[in-house]
C-alpha cells in the first residue's frame, strides 16, 4: 500500500455529483469497484462537456477532430461506500502535455472531507480518423484543464 496521504477536497479544483443506486452493492454490501470506474468515467466526461468539447452539451463526436483515448486508469481505495449514498467525484489536472491529459479524481462519500477512493485517468489525444497519429490537446480543452492544473 502507497504511504502517500489520503486526499481531501481541497486537493481538488472541479466537482460533480451522482447517487449511487441500488444495484452498485455488490454481496458484500458495498458498492463494487467497477462502479468506481463508471463513476470516474462519467466524471472526466462531464468536465470535457462543461470544457465545451462537443458543443452545446450533445455527444456529436462525428464532429470533432481529435478524440481521448484512454491508456491508463488506476484506484485506491481507502473506505467503502453504499447505497444511499451520495458519491461526488472533485477532479484536477495533475500534468498536461502537448497531446495528453493526466487526470487525478478523488470519490468523496456524502458530506466527508476525505476521499474514499483515488483515482488517475489519462487520455492520449489522436487523429479521429486516423487513431494511430497523436495530436495536441484541442484548445478549448486545454485551457479548462489549464484552470484545474494542481
Amino acid at each position: 500500500m502507497s504511504s502517500k496521504p489520503i486526499g481531501t477536497r481541497a486537493d481538488y479544483r472541479w466537482f460533480t455529483s451522482m447517487p449511487t443506486r441500488w444495484m452498485d452493492n455488490d454481496v458484500f454490501g458495498h458498492v463494487n469497484n467497477v462502479v468506481y470506474y463508471s463513476w470516474i468515467d462519467t466524471a472526466v466526461a462531464e468536465f470535457l462537456l462543461q470544457a465545451g468539447m462537443y458543443g452545446d452539451r450533445a455527444l456529436n463526436l462525428e464532429a470533432v477532430p481529435a478524440v481521448g483515448l484512454v491508456v491508463e486508469t488506476q484506484c485506491r481505495y481507502f473506505a467503502p461506500v453504499s447505497y444511499p449514498d451520495e458519491v461526488t467525484c472533485g477532479l484536477r489536472v495533475a500534468r498536461l502535455g502537448n497531446s495528453s491529459i493526466r487526470y487525478e479524481l478523488g470519490v468523496f462519500r456524502n458530506a466527508e472531507d476525505q476521499a474514499s477512493a483515488e483515482a488517475h485517468f489519462i487520455h492520449v489525444y489522436v487523429d479521429r480518423a486516423d487513431q494511430s497519429r497523436t495530436v495536441p490537446v484541442p484548445l478549448k480543452l486545454r485551457e479548462a484543464a489549464q484552470r484545474v492544473l494542481a
